[in-house]
């Protein structure tokens, strides 16, 4: 059986108080499960079920890439929700934030910037979003990070909700606008800010890095398979289920 499908059974199963690794035939069939252009499409949000929890996640584009599947591990659980957009920079977030958190009653909020601040671009480089780390500009220093990701935590801290930060997930050798070990400073960054505040820390950043030559995209590229962002949203789901047991 697939490694990553039996991550998937084992944490469906936990989360439904099933045994860890339920034989497959008895699980229903996903088209059976996952009902509504919310497990098709991540920006198609769920109807709000007054009697489950609400769930944002905030991100870029890694985010969009394992929305769907959090949804579906969580269904039945929680409503998982997400921003209309791709998240970008933290100074971006910053400024569309308020109207991100709208006037839902958040129970969980999974956030997170790091890729668009570490990335170096110049207009006239061929490469996509104009990437370049060699003659571009960097988008976002690391004190201007530190500062606008501090001002969204004390936004994010008035909010009556259980707030999870995502560290940011692994840049690959030959990628075209980061350095490698960037996102690991940024990272500690974030990490000073969430200990601080007495944030949950959910580190993708480790959990993408164990098997990343399996579920890299491409070489050079930050973005994942299929299968990759099923790997990812297994611990994400996994994350937000333990918040919400709390």
């Amino acid at each position: 059986m697939d490694g990553f499908l039996i991550l998937k059974i084992g944490l469906i199963g936990s989360l439904l108080g099933l045994a860890q690794t339920p034989a497959v035939e008895t699980l229903p069939s996903e088209a059976e499960l996952y009902t509504g252009d919310e497990y098709s499409d991540a920006f198609s949000n769920p109807s709000d079920d007054p009697d489950r929890p609400n769930v944002l996640l905030i991100g870029d584009s890694i985010s969009i890439g394992y929305t769907v599947e959090v949804r579906q591990l969580l269904s039945g659980r929680a409503d998982v929700f997400r921003i209309p957009t791709n998240g970008r920079y933290a100074s971006y977030g910053l400024e569309h934030l308020a109207e991100w958190l709208g006037q839902t009653e958040w129970d969980v909020i999974h956030f997170n910037w790091g890729l668009w601040d570490i990335c170096y671009r110049h207009p006239e480089s061929p490469n996509q979003g104009h990437r370049d780390k060699e003659n571009g500009t960097l988008t976002a220093l690391p004190e201007q990070y530190e500062e606008s990701l501090s001002e969204i935590v004390s936004v994010l801290k008035n909010m009556d909700a259980q707030l999870i930060w995502c560290a940011t997930t692994p840049v690959p050798e030959s990628e075209f606008g980061r350095f490698v070990g960037d996102e690991i400073t940024y990272n500690k960054i974030a990490a000073d800010i969430m200990r601080k505040n007495d944030i949950r820390i959910n580190d993708l950043h480790t959990h993408a890095r164990s098997k990343l030559p399996e579920i890299q995209k491409a070489k050079g590229d930050v973005h994942f398979t299929t299968e990759g962002y099923e790997y990812l949203a297994i611990q994400v789901a996994r994350s937000i289920s333990q918040r919400l047991a709390e």
